[in-house]
């Protein structure tokens, strides 16, 4: 039975709703669609919000033929089936290629399909989750446009959602718009699944078929980054609140609480440091809780920490003058240690100055000669 989130497809602009910024009147993507231009792009955004539709709806509108190929299962042989189909008489429409989720494509899968798009044997629409940047190579990124898609708000979905014929009460949208984060395919699934479990789909039935809410988190992904950076940078401004919340989303989305431990620890030199010393004995503490007992109980001693953490005094001269002295070593090399400082196990040793005239406890600098007088830590 055909899944009714593709039954309910848009085929023209017309119908397609969202991602105003790119298919509203006089936007690029419209604009391309309505003056039938050639050319390859990518669609990058969150699952559900119109990639597949937006490239069907093109290709359609430029009378190509369209192949359509998931990155996951395809490689060179499939991509070289549809190159080499001969054209005919009756037949010289362009080939479009929809690639969904380009970025499982390796490098060298990526290398094999340059040349054809390059020189427009190919024209290729790639969609992503992930940040092009980093998922497509230098190259084949170059020859395509980005288009950058954004999750459908509150509004969209609930237009979307009218639109599959099945009675929905508005408080219920409003639950399911918020719960399928942005999703159109989450939720108008989640309305098909629930109709057909109980029949009809009341804000009770559609808590029930969602049992759970799906945080989208992908571990190696643009996600990951975006949401242990956010993490920290509540915790260095003091906000324990939000620090609190990105801990739940990193939990909840399925990360290794060793990373997150493994963070705390570093925090807790680099912005704690000097101002409460403490700090590192409580992120060490929580990280061998995590070790020693794991998920879900850990997840308390990582509150524990975080809120810690996020509500310490700051002081980063540790940290800083650490990065200072790097920078000194690197741009100086081994500078001579001064002689009064160095050992001296052996008589010639002692007999070269080696240790002369060092006296324990003395406030005489101690750095090499051409750095005297360098202060890496600045006591506020």
């Amino acid at each position: 039975m055909e899944p009714l989130a593709n039954k309910i497809r848009p085929t023209t602009l017309k119908d397609f709703v969202g991602q105003e910024s790119l298919v509203g009147a006089g936007k690029p993507l419209r604009t391309a669609i309505e003056g039938k231009h050639l050319f390859s792009f990518i669609l990058w955004g969150p699952p559900g919000t119109g990639k597949t539709t937006l490239a069907r709806i093109y290709s359609q509108a430029l009378d190509a033929r369209l192949y359509e190929l998931s990155a996951v299962s395809a490689g060179k042989d499939d991509i070289r089936k549809i190159v080499d189909e001969p054209d005919t008489l009756l037949d010289k429409r362009p080939k479009v290629l929809f690639l969904d989720e380009i970025h499982r494509f390796n490098k060298a899968q990526q290398d094999f399909l340059l040349p054809y798009v390059e020189s427009g044997r190919l024209t290729l629409i790639g969609a992503t989750t992930e940040n092009p940047s980093f998922e497509v190579i230098p190259a084949l990124l170059s020859r395509c446009r980005v288009f950058i898609l954004k999750s459908l708000n509150e509004t969209e979905l609930g237009a979307i959602i009218k639109r599959t014929k099945i009675k929905v009460s508005k408080d219920a949208i409003e639950w399911l718009a918020n719960m399928a984060n942005g999703d159109a395919r989450m939720a108008i699934t989640a309305i098909e699944n629930c109709k057909r479990l109980y029949g009809s789909a009341t804000m009770k039935n559609l808590k029930s078929t969602f049992e759970h809410t799906f945080i989208r988190f992908d571990k190696k992904g643009e996600e990951h980054y975006d949401t242990i950076s956010a993490y920290i940078k509540s915790m260095r401004a003091s906000d324990a609140d939000a620090a609190i919340y990105y801990l739940a989303r990193m939990i909840e989305g399925g990360e290794d609480p060793k990373f997150i431990a493994r963070r705390m620890v570093i925090f807790a030199s680099e912005d704690i440091g000097l101002a409460q010393p403490t700090a590192l004995v409580v992120a060490n503490e929580v990280f061998r809780a995590v070790e020693t007992i794991g998920l879900p109980e850990a997840g308390i001693n990582l509150a524990h920490g975080t809120a810690y953490l996020a509500l310490a005094p700051k002081d980063r001269s540790a940290y800083d003058g650490y990065q200072e002295a790097l920078n000194d070593v690197r741009a100086t090399g081994n500078l001579p240690i001064p002689l009064k400082i160095r050992n001296a196990p052996t008589k010639l040793m002692k007999e070269i100055g080696y240790g002369k005239d060092y006296k324990k406890y003395d406030t005489d600098s101690y750095l090499p000669e051409k750095l005297k007088g360098k202060k890496y830590i600045k006591k506020k």
